[in-house]
């Protein structure tokens, strides 16, 4: 018999969890840079629309799946089709590998959070990360040297991770997020508060929301609205479906998309407010525009501009320091531990084994590659050329694969529409089956071909050619290799577990 599903104590205990995991590092440095750079208020336009026709309907998609079946991604699919299950072991995969350097950007943010107290990484922010904090090779390659200052704290990340995971959904994963969601947000809050009485922040704040019309016109501002909606709710990648397995029956699936939606993109908008109006008061500091002190989103954005604007600050910089990167912390974890139990999931339902065994090693192995790999002296050119490639032809392309098979191969959307509309409170009528079934996969197949586009141009940050088949391409053809190898692995216990996922999946 397989091993009994938990399910979440409360219907905020779920929602919190899914807010907690599409909440990450990216809303804080991803969304402000591309909203920028796409035509700052004009962009909040296109960025509602793919919400609304991709966003929250592919959240839908990804409850129903999930409840429907109460199994993790593999055996989900497979309640669809058996050739399917080949579609959730790719993201099984996809979430191994991505676990294992997103740990290790959230140590970073552990360390800076202590450098904010002396403001450690004066007089230039960039030299300190690259050299003395992180001390990167001088060019792209395997593993050569470890970093004690980066090791040290993703081993306590990995610690407090599964310690968390291995209590279990309600007394871990549902606790957790109770604490970090709420602390996240009285974080974030006063780090918002404090940006915006800085000297020079409304100069900020117009950088961020001043309309570029034109730009409404351009294709490539819509295809990154889209982009950042899929890549900031956590669809694509098992999350949802995972986190959707341990629904009740009765589970308002509609409403509960739609409230991670919204929540998730007014955090995205809380974030860019903070950002941009201490990036303006570093820009009047300077006496340069903010397009000047804005850099690069992401890592650069990070650690390296807000530490900048940290030094900047007359008084309270150092606790602006401790907010900021300890709202990075908090973010990290919460996605880190939903990233971590999809794996877990899915290994607990292949094999039956109770949950501890399952966070001890499956999640031991993701932290173990996460430690060997990351704090290295080519950490950072792994990370980077890793998470590249798994996002573009990992994550993307599976929710592409997915949508692709589900409407139109298996023709399934009406029946899992009926299944969602059984206990939801907003009823999903065609409008949804029009959004996934037809602008869904457009607007993902035009993202993959652009993207191949931009690959075969030029090589990815100029690396060499031999590491990017290692660490990037081969990255992103193992994730599918090992999907299509596990799901044609033989089981006894896939065989008696595949009936009772079935008859789940008729209901």
């Amino acid at each position: 018999m397989p091993h009994e599903r938990e399910q979440w104590a409360t219907r905020a205990g779920f929602i919190l969890a899914a807010i907690g995991s599409a909440i990450g590092l990216g809303n804080i440095w991803r969304f402000p840079y591309v909203a920028y750079e796409h035509g700052g208020g004009a962009f909040l336009l296109p960025y509602l629309i793919a919400l609304l026709t991709a966003g929250i309907p592919l959240l839908i998609l990804e409850y129903t799946i999930g409840r429907r079946s109460r199994r993790s991604p593999p055996y989900a699919y497979r309640a669809l089709a058996r050739p399917a299950e080949t579609i959730g072991w790719w993201q099984v995969a996809i979430c191994f590998v991505i676990a294992t350097y997103y740990a290790v950007i959230i140590a970073w943010a552990v360390r800076y959070t202590g450098f904010s107290f002396g403001q450690d990484w004066q007089p230039d922010p960039e030299a300190f990360l690259i050299q003395d904090f992180l001390q990167r090779a001088d060019e792209p390659g395997m593993v050569s040297s470890y970093v004690a200052g980066v090791a040290w704290p993703l081993i306590a990340v990995w610690a407090v991770t599964l310690g968390v995971l291995a209590l279990g959904i309600r007394r871990g994963i549902e606790r957790a997020n109770k604490i970090f969601i709420p602390l996240l947000a009285l974080l974030f809050g006063i780090l918002v508060v404090q940006a915006l009485t800085l000297e020079g922040a409304s100069l900020g704040l117009d950088a961020f929301f001043t309309p570029d019309w034109d730009a409404i016109t351009r294709g490539s501002v819509w295809v990154a609205a889209y982009g950042q909606i899929f890549f900031s709710l956590s669809v694509g990648f098992g999350i949802m479906i995972t986190y959707a397995s341990y629904l009740g029956r009765r589970a308002d699936l509609t409403g509960s998309a739609m409230v991670a939606g919204f929540a998730n993109s007014s955090f995205e908008i809380l974030a860019g407010i903070g950002v941009f109006a201490a990036l303006g008061f570093m820009a009047t500091a300077a006496g340069v525009g903010v397009g000047d002190v804005l850099g690069e989103g992401g890592i650069g954005l990070a650690f390296i501009a807000f530490p900048q604007i940290i030094s900047s600050m007359p008084a309270a910089g150092s606790l602006f320091g401790v907010l900021f990167f300890g709202a990075l912390v908090i973010a990290g974890v919460s996605s880190l531990i939903s990233i971590v139990q999809v794996v877990i999931s899915a290994v607990q339902d292949r094999t039956g084994w109770p949950r501890v065994p399952s966070v001890l090693v499956v999640g031991g192995a993701i932290a173990l590659a996460s430690i060997l790999l990351f704090p290295t002296t080519e950490g950072l050119y792994i990370l980077d050329a890793a998470d590249h490639f798994v996002n573009q032809y990992g994550i993307a392309m599976a929710a592409l694969v997915a949508v692709i098979v589900i409407a139109w191969v298996l023709r399934r959307l009406p029946t899992l529409r009926d299944h969602a509309n059984e206990t939801s409170a907003v009823r999903l009528d065609r409008w949804w089956l029009i959004t996934l079934g037809l602008i869904t996969p457009l607007v993902l197949g035009w993202m993959m071909v652009d993207s191949v586009r931009e690959e075969l141009a030029a090589r990815y940050e100029g690396y060499p050619l031999g590491f990017l088949l290692i660490a990037g391409w081969g990255v992103a053809a193992g994730v599918l290799v090992v999907g299509v190898v596990l799901a044609a692995l033989p089981s006894r216990r896939v065989e008696r577990l595949t009936s009772v996922v079935e008859s789940e999946g008729r209901r």
